[in-house]
């Protein structure tokens, strides 16, 4: 057995493998595909089911459900008609930084497509749960998230139009947000932060380019300014394949 002198430190204890020993014929099938993951490297394409069929004398069915499995975790992506090995996960951080220096620090370009930019009276749910005035002029800024051109995660903010009036004439879709609100003089002084997790609807899938099964980590999050009035409200779809969030803990 593995557990514990070959234990991966962050890996399912004795290698998900349940105290009585059974284990189903598809997850013995993963555990050995993902061992050949590891060997061939990000990129490389992943045997056909039918080979992986012959190879493990088991039905592909079998193949399938394991393949299905690795590719919800993030560790394969479907390409074309077939499977390649996917790169690490974007470890995406818990705080104020914004979207573009969390990618940046791990070496990746990131990028945003610009969806829609619209302007509307801000509706009463928004108002109250943002302080912001029912009816006073919001924007609604939604854009594709990249990653080396990939899509990965889908972003919509609403902030009001009094803040930033001229965001639909001077502000470059592809940028950040907030470094936009820094050089307008806007500052953070905090945020509140929830996470789930969620299925994408079919809009969404369909923009992000992600079938609809696939898991998705929502983040909504509402912050405010400096001056102690409300700044912006976020929801934020990450693939679920594709990101984990990391956070410091400290005593204090």
């Amino acid at each position: 057995m593995d557990y514990p002198n070959d234990q991966a430190p962050g890996a399912p204890v004795r290698s998900g493998i349940p105290e009585h020993g059974r284990v189903p014929k598809y997850y013995a099938v993963k555990a050995r595909i993902d061992r050949l993951v590891d060997e061939l490297g990000e990129g490389a394409p992943i045997p056909t089911e039918r080979d992986l069929s012959e190879r493990y004398d088991v039905a592909r069915e079998t193949v399938r459900q394991a393949l299905r499995e690795l590719v919800l975790e993030g560790k394969l992506r479907r390409q074309g008609r077939g499977t390649v090995v996917a790169g690490p996960k974007l470890a995406q951080p818990l705080s104020l930084a914004s979207y573009t220096e969390g990618v940046r620090r791990q070496g990746r370009t990131p990028g945003r497509s610009l969806v829609t930019l619209d302007r509307f009276p801000c509706p009463e749910a928004l108002a109250a749960e943002t302080g912001l005035i029912r009816g006073e002029p919001v924007w609604h800024l939604e854009r594709v998230l990249l990653a080396d051109d990939e899509r990965v995660g889908l972003e919509s903010t609403y902030v009001a139009v009094a803040r930033v009036p001229r965001l639909d004439r001077d502000f470059d879709p592809d940028s950040s947000f907030y470094a936009y609100l820094d050089r307008q003089g806007i500052g953070f002084a905090g945020a509140d932060e929830r996470i789930e997790t969620v299925l994408a609807t079919p809009r969404e899938a369909l923009l992000i380019g992600t079938p609809p099964a696939l898991p998705m980590l929502l983040i909504h999050r509402v912050s405010r300014a400096t001056d102690g009035g409300p700044l912006e409200r976020v929801r934020t779809l990450y693939r679920g394949d594709r990101f984990s969030f990391t956070t410091h803990l400290g005593n204090g």
